[in-house]
């Protein structure tokens, strides 16, 4: 789909307001298509004011604006990540990527209410998001249309790269804050923040050149340690420090903690993008970091190393489904259905320090179904375990050990 396909016709435009955001918004307008811009407010940390959003895009000529509340709905889908333990490789989060599957499901019921049946986003054709967009909106509304100006060669022609587009914004007072000497870009939601391209493109940019809009970097958080508690039922944080949380407050306050302690700030990672490419971006995380740190203390309490071996299993590949854009898809929810089983025992109190990024196990408490015995694993007399048991056992054992060699199959070391 093109542009000159367009002309005359509505398109419901996924936007944050960013230099994307208003460049398509105007480009669109000035050929002649209505552009109703839909927001997901997600708790973007980097705005001060969401609703800002709508004012800022009728000012770059969409016809109309509005901004979708799913904050509460990224909050418990970032929970389900931990459940998870759904990182992507080099310890990535997701948290933009399980945010694009939020937004999309949040803005396609305002779109169909108002019959707009074509969805535009401003994602690169380089990157994931435009996977991500095109495959959550074909599956939860497969008659909707995807229009991507990145894939456009009209708009390609005119918009190269990020210079064109700041110049164009310049040219036309559109209403960004980019400009040529921003260092890098940043996507923000409440469960993390995403800084790629400019000066991150360098593999000689050390992580802790940006500037932390979460906390601070590790080596700037106090001098003294931070106890912090939660209590976990089913896999879910209902209780942090003493206090009752929900899914939006568990997040908050997590970040809040964490950020200020150096926890998942300034995380680096090159990926292997879908398109192919590798990527280098510079994460922050601190809620998500702190809050699966301790889930992590809690699995370990009650995964023997069968169910710890399919629960690795499933989350490597949720990690990599959520990431191509498929956390929807029968496969996920199959594999989602697979950690269920395990979340359900996930009950109980983890106690850990925070110090400069660190989290350092301090207690468990109250882990109904744990698999650990303090005196089934003691070195001491007590406990039902009998010593003389692994006589039998390491004799079996040795059974098939002796045959290896026996069969010449052990190759001697040169």
């Amino acid at each position: 789909m093109n542009v000159d396909q367009l002309r005359g016709k509505t398109v419901g435009a996924a936007v944050s307001g960013g230099l994307d955001s208003c460049t398509m918004t105007r480009w669109l307008a000035d050929r002649g298509v209505d552009v109703v811009c839909f927001t997901a407010d997600l708790g973007q940390p980097d705005e001060e004011r969401v609703d800002y959003i709508a004012d800022k895009m009728m000012k770059c000529g969409a016809k109309d604006a509005h901004i979708i509340d799913a904050r509460e709905d990224v909050a418990r889908a970032g929970l389900q990540v931990i459940q998870c333990m759904a990182a992507y490789e080099g310890g990535y989060w997701n948290t933009t990527g399980i945010a694009r599957h939020i937004t999309v499901k949040a803005l396609l019921p305002s779109m169909q209410k108002e019959g707009i049946d074509i969805f535009s986003h401003g994602a690169t054709g380089r990157g994931n998001d435009q996977v991500r967009f095109q495959l959550v909106a074909n599956m939860l509304d497969p008659d909707i249309s995807v229009y991507a100006p990145w894939r456009d060669q009209t708009f390609l022609d005119a918009f190269p790269g990020r210079t064109e587009m700041i110049d164009f914004c310049g040219k036309h007072d559109l209403p960004v804050q980019a400009s040529h000497e921003k260092p890098y870009s940043t996507d923000a939601n409440i469960l993390g923040l995403t800084h790629e391209a400019g000066n991150l493109e360098s593999l000689s940019t050390p992580s802790g050149f940006i500037t932390p809009g979460m906390g601070v970097h590790p080596q700037q958080a106090p001098d003294q340690a931070e106890t912090f508690r939660v209590r976990f039922s089913q896999g879910i944080p209902v209780e942090i420090n003493g206090s009752a949380v929900g899914p939006l407050e568990a997040i908050m306050t997590a970040n809040r903690i964490g950020g200020r302690n150096g926890i998942g700030i300034g995380i680096h990672a090159v990926e292997n993008r879908f398109v192919g490419i590798k990527s280098r971006g510079v994460y922050e995380s601190p809620g998500m970091s702190l809050l699966a740190g301790c889930y992590e203390f809690l699995l370990q309490l009650i995964l023997d190393r069968r169910a710890r071996r399919v629960f690795n299993q499933a989350s490597e590949s949720i990690a990599e489904q959520i990431y191509q854009g498929y956390w929807f898809d029968p496969a996920t929810q199959a594999l989602r259905a697979s950690v269920d089983t395990f979340s359900r025992l996930a009950d109980g109190e983890i106690v850990v320090s925070l110090y400069k990024g660190n989290i350092a196990f301090q207690e468990a408490l109250n882990v109904a179904h744990s698999l650990y015995s303090e005196s089934n694993a003691s070195m001491e007399g007590i406990g039902e375990f009998d010593h003389k048991d692994s006589e039998g056992f390491l004799g079996v054992l040795g059974v098939s050990a002796r045959a290896l060699q026996i069969s010449g199959q052990m190759k001697e070391e040169e």
